[in-house]
């Protein structure tokens, strides 16, 4: 029997610990460092659109001026989760923004 340690996508370490069971009943885990702040994560994704690496390829691709369906084209995925990719980085950036600029926070 042989035991290969789960590697956490966001910080590369190896202490990990079950974190429950998705719908269609893939296992996920949730990162214990400090870097990850207990994110959670799948080992084998099955949506291409969901993988760490595909969403930071969108954010690279649209850096680069790529549109949103050579972007999709490229990376064989949806035009629509190119666009809520972006979304929902627009949405997390415009939050982090407010709450630095924000004095009473």
């Amino acid at each position: 029997m042989v035991l290969l340690p789960i590697k956490c996508p966001i910080c590369n370490g190896t202490d990990v610990t079950k974190h429950g069971n998705t719908r269609n009943g893939k296992q996920r885990f949730i990162g214990k460092d400090q870097a990850c702040e207990g994110k959670i994560f799948i080992q084998d994704y099955s949506d291409k659109g969901r993988l760490p690496e595909t969403k930071h390829q969108i954010i690279e691709m649209t850096l680069n001026g790529s549109g949103i369906r050579d972007t999709a084209r490229v990376l064989g995925i949806s035009p629509v989760t190119v666009i809520n990719e972006l979304k929902d980085r627009t949405r997390s950036t415009r939050s982090e923004s407010q709450f630095f600029s924000n004095p009473r926070a």
